[in-house]
């Protein structure tokens, strides 16, 4: 693959809005994951919250996007100067050449389901509030983005679970590469909602504690809420050598169960080696490999496996969802976010709250943050249904 500049990037999550914050808590080692104070929600667990998002509707004229997932994607595109980069980018090249690739899992769908809430104990309509295609639809997503900003080139969101923002990359990268458009926005954005607590609950996967990658104890997921976004752009000859280039992607499908992985991690291992083969790297070449890592027996297991057979115990990696809980669609924006850092600070993350590592995992697992020089990382995320890909991204000098 032609690699392409990952011009400018920014995220807000439980750990902060824009990177300053989360930059800090990935040096010291400090979490956003809190007991979750949800009303009815009827479950024990942590919940990584963005706080605020019930106190800030749309303006007037977005209120047909109005819904919580929304309100998170306008707290993202505020931050960190990325609104004002990705206007630049449509003054530069036009508004039918820029694109908006972004992945969910569940976009506004609490919207529909406080809406049930509301509806008479006997039944009957939903209320006249509702609007399903500004809120619920998960095109809502990308259609309130474009609208925003006044983009008119192609737009959809990707909805493979955990996967989705991970594979929004990927897209991008393909629709730039066909000609169609000159830059994308792409990224991903999910929000808190009683579907997946209570969904990811009766799956006996979220922890009464906070999460705890790769532990020998860990006891399931603590789910999270995030947007996270990026500005990709085909690579110029004049880049400093600290800028970030998007160098590949694999994407597999292992098809073995609805809910669990491959037990030896074999549809992980096709998403890193297809990742490998786009970049034209071999594993030799990976300095870092920011892990799914979501603290549920099976998942840590199977991926583990899958980079102890391709890279050994050579490679540094760790998950960082002990800080940001795991945000489902929008995690591979996230930690593709969270892998640029680290490639521009020179960081390997720790993973905070993990204390005694699983023996039967044999990689190189970083338990407390430290210095170490970087120029390739590897971000993997994985999703249900075995919707997998992995990103690999690296320093242009």
């Amino acid at each position: 693959m032609i690699p392409l500049h990952l011009a400018h990037h920014t995220v807000s999550c439980c750990a902060g809005d824009g990177l300053a914050p989360l930059r800090a808590a990935l040096r010291n080692g400090t979490s956003g994951l809190r007991p979750h104070r949800i009303e009815g929600l009827g479950t024990d667990t942590w919940i990584g919250e963005v706080p605020g998002l019930d106190d800030t509707a749309l303006p007037d004229p977005m209120r047909g996007f109005d819904c919580r997932n929304n309100r998170l994607a306008r707290r993202g595109l505020a931050a960190d100067g990325f609104e004002d980069a990705v206007r630049s980018r449509i003054a530069h090249h036009g508004v039918r050449r820029v694109g908006v690739v972004l992945g969910t899992s569940t976009s506004g769908i609490l919207s529909t389901e406080l809406a049930y809430r509301q509806r008479a104990p006997e039944g009957g309509p939903l209320p006249a509030g509702l609007n399903y295609p500004g809120s619920h639809s998960t095109y809502s997503l990308a259609d309130f983005v474009r609208t925003w900003l006044g983009i008119e080139g192609p737009a959809y969101v990707v909805s493979t679970a955990c996967s989705s923002s991970a594979k929004a990359y990927a897209a991008a990268a393909r629709l730039i590469h066909a000609g169609l458009i000159d830059a994308a926005l792409v990224g991903g954005v999910d929000s808190l909602c009683f579907t997946t607590l209570h969904g990811f609950a009766s799956l006996e996967l979220t922890s009464p504690e906070p999460c705890r990658p790769y532990d020998a104890a860990r006891s399931g997921i603590s789910i999270g809420e995030a947007a996270a976004f990026g500005l990709l752009e085909r690579a110029t000859g004049s880049l400093d050598a600290d800028a970030v280039l998007l160098l590949g992607c694999g994407e597999s499908s292992d098809a073995y169960h609805m809910s669990s992985p491959h037990p030896e991690g074999l549809g992980a291992q096709l998403a890193m080696e297809g990742a490998l083969a786009q970049a034209g790297l071999s594993p030799a070449d990976i300095d870092y490999i920011n892990l799914h890592g979501t603290a549920t027996l099976n998942n840590d297991s199977a991926e583990g496996y899958a980079v102890a057979s391709l890279f050994g115990t050579r490679v540094a990696a760790s998950s960082t969802k002990g800080i940001t809980g795991h945000t489902l669609g929008a995690a591979g924006a996230l930690e593709i976010s969270i892998s640029a850092m680290a490639l521009a600070d020179g960081l390997l993350p720790g993973s905070v709250h993990t204390l005694n590592l699983d023996p039967t995992v044999p990689i190189d697992y970083v338990l407390a943050s430290r210095s170490a020089p970087l120029r390739r990382v590897m971000s993997n995320s994985f999703g249900f249904g075995g919707s997998n890909c992995s990103v690999i991204i690296g320093r242009a000098g």
